[in-house]
């Protein structure tokens, strides 16, 4: 690791961010820096109009990747080395308007039921029935579940927060079970890595082997919807909204800080749109 790399990494930590942030912020500077061949001392205020102008008319860089391009590049000119330019004050990643893909109920009975693996069928089950982030469920320990007051316990989620979010009882009694076939005393879905044994795994299920399971389940079950893990998130948030519950108690247990983000889901609630179109029939019926 460079001496810059290190403290740039230093100061991301020094700042509070998250191990992920930082491994995705000092990657948008070795990127910065592979694109021109030169290390970023060297590289100048002109080399970033190009570079961004070059993500934005040539690469078409979406706008997850250009905000991560942005900030890291920023974080590490404005903290590391201290040479704030006034070309990365101005530059915005374009606007995306975009509705999350959701399953419907069937549509998740149907995926899960395709995943084969027992392990892997109840991590993902537990994203769903939970409203989990992927990292959040193969991550899951067992000493965050409070089966007699029915809830799970995030800590140091995104933004470093912890939250509360309920745990279903069936979902609870399949947990319960699953421990039983590894009985580890840290994690509820033990990585089962070669020539370790499931009670002594000392880590999880790795991210990408559930998403993995995710993506051939979906094939299986035939749902022709471009849908991820983080569907499953997205589905339980609209399915909850459509049985009633409060979208403020939504937001909580999604760990949403503003009520906006929470607010996309009622667009997609069907439920919602069939009782507003009886009630728009209602109010004109008599026109």
């Amino acid at each position: 690791m460079t001496p810059l790399r290190q403290r740039m990494t230093q100061d991301l930590q020094l700042k509070g961010y998250s191990e992920s942030t930082q491994q995705l912020y000092v990657s948008a500077v070795r990127q910065l820096c592979d694109h021109f061949a030169k290390p970023p001392g060297r590289i100048t205020e002109e080399d970033l109009r190009d570079y961004f102008l070059y993500g934005k008319n040539v690469r078409k860089w979406k706008r997850s990747t250009s905000t991560v391009a942005l900030c890291g590049i920023k974080f590490f000119y404005e903290n590391t080395i201290k040479r704030p330019w006034p070309t990365l004050l101005f530059i915005r990643p374009g606007h995306e308007k975009k509705l999350p893909v959701v399953l419907s109920r069937n549509e998740v009975h149907q995926l899960l039921s395709n995943v084969h693996l027992l392990r892997y069928r109840l991590c993902l089950t537990t994203i769903y029935s939970c409203g989990l982030r992927l990292s959040e469920g193969t991550h899951l320990k067992v000493e965050d579940i409070d089966g007699d007051r029915g809830f799970i316990t995030i800590r140091q989620s995104k933004g470093n927060k912890d939250r509360n979010v309920p745990l279903p009882q069936k979902t609870l009694k399949l947990l319960r079970e699953q421990w039983k076939t590894h009985r580890n005393n840290v994690w509820m879905f033990p990585s089962a890595n070669r020539g370790t044994n499931m009670p002594d795994a000392s880590t999880p299920l790795s991210n990408s082997s559930a998403q993995e399971a995710f993506r051939s389940a979906l094939k299986s079950s035939g749902i022709n919807k471009k849908a991820t893990v983080h569907t499953l998130r997205h589905s339980w948030a609209t399915h909850l909204l459509e049985a009633g519950i409060n979208l403020r108690l939504i937001q909580i247990w999604l760990g949403h800080s503003s009520p906006a983000t929470t607010s996309v889901y009622t667009h997609l609630t069907e439920k919602a749109k069939t009782m507003a179109v009886k009630s728009i029939n209602e109010l004109m019926a008599d026109l």
